[in-house]
């Protein structure tokens, strides 16, 4: 039975959907690097090249979300949808049972374009199933399962890989998929695309109003937080706690889900203030750790005032992404998910770039330095994009 909501409400059951289809594209995205020894040598690769597989995955995002979105226009909603979580079942199949490297980076590829098409619906789905003025927070309960993936699902996945075999962990997720297939047909209503599948082209999208500021700081902020992230646990063995990435990584993911919850409460009235105030915590994590490294305890801090900035970061973007373009929405939040994924690519070479030309130090700094300017251009779109009174 389809959930409708009321003026005051959400509809949970599809929305939580929605949450599950985050949590899996994030979960399928991340998962190899929890299992990264055990697929490398299962497939006969170094580890270097087994983790291209999270590379691979990201580039197929990126390849795919803008020109299967505008060729998809004309697309049913919930059909899209489907399809794209299909997608999630068979590529997660054809990793579980490839023996052959080739084949595995086939299927993290397809895994990749899948995610593409997902991601550039979620937001928008979540606003039309609420009412104008919980959209926000619609978004926010979607988005959730973006650090539930990380905080919980990626150390649950490695603790089956390890028991189990990491065959067994993909296995899982396309089992998973399928029911959420079911879930979807069962509760989530249904869509139109839009007439004639007619879709604002990017270059259009690009100059409404507010709508570039969002992709600016979006590939600032991703790229700042990726450079730090993808290389954490090196930063940390320079900081002596090598061995508690784990823990990190904890505090970290829980901090994320702190930061959520907080800011699907406030963000249909307060989406700048929330946007000024994740780029200090972020920046102030930052200062931390490039000063204080040394100190255990105050890394933790630093940790976690990173993770309760940088929780509702996908959030904050997506909703502004989707106010200021308008008529524009869709093709604006395609053309954020692309610039999110070559930003979380980029990271990963950036970072390599930067360690080593002047060692893992420097990752703190870097990230200070791109937030400068996100937190410029926030300030200064006060009428568009992060406008004030929101």
């Amino acid at each position: 039975m389809i959930e409708v909501p009321t003026r005051n409400s959400l509809p949970l059951l599809p929305l939580l959907a929605l949450t599950t289809a985050a949590f899996i594209t994030v979960l399928t995205e991340a998962l190899p690097a929890g299992v990264l020894p055990a697929m490398s040598a299962d497939l006969g690769v170094g580890e270097s090249a087994m983790g291209q597989a999270v590379t691979i995955y990201a580039i197929g995002t990126a390849l795919a979300a803008i020109p299967l979105s505008a060729a998809t226009a004309g697309w049913r909603r919930k059909r899209l949808l489907l399809a794209g979580v299909a997608g999630f079942a068979v590529a997660n199949t054809i990793t579980a049972v490839s023996g052959v490297y080739a084949l595995t980076m086939v299927g993290r590829f397809a895994a990749g374009v899948a995610a593409g098409v997902v991601w550039a619906l979620l937001a928008g789905y979540a606003r039309r199933m609420a009412p104008e003025t919980l959209q926000g927070k619609a978004i926010a309960v979607v988005m959730a399962g973006i650090p539930l993936a990380l905080s919980l699902g990626v150390p649950a996945g490695t603790f089956l890989g390890e028991l189990a075999g990491w065959r067994v962990t993909f296995g899982v997720m396309s089992a998973i998929a399928v029911v959420l297939i079911a879930w979807i047909v069962a509760t989530v209503p249904d869509h139109p695309g839009q007439r004639d599948g007619g879709r604002i082209p990017v270059r259009r999208a690009v100059t409404v109003p507010g709508v570039a500021a969002v992709l600016a700081v979006t590939l600032l902020f991703v790229l700042a937080h990726n450079i730090l992230y993808t290389y954490l646990a090196t930063f940390l063995q320079r900081a002596g706690l090598g061995a508690r990435v784990d823990a990190v990584l904890l505090v970290f993911g829980i901090a994320s889900v702190l930061s959520i919850v907080f800011i699907g409460a406030r963000i249909d009235r307060e989406l700048r203030a929330l946007t000024l105030g994740a780029t200090v915590l972020v920046g102030v994590a930052a200062a931390i750790l490039a000063v204080q490294a040394g100190n255990a305890l105050l890394v933790y801090v630093a940790v976690a005032l990173w993770g309760l900035g940088w929780g509702g970061v996908p959030t904050l973007l997506q909703t502004a992404a989707g106010n200021a373009g308008g008529e524009a929405a869709d093709t604006a939040q395609a053309a954020l998910v692309t610039l999110w994924n070559a930003a979380m690519a980029g990271g990963g070479v950036v970072g390599g770039v930067l360690l080593d030309a002047f060692g893992p130090g420097v990752f703190p700094w870097s990230v200070l330095v791109l937030l400068v300017p996100v937190l410029v251009i926030v300030a200064g779109a006060r009428r568009h994009g992060f406008p004030a009174g929101s």
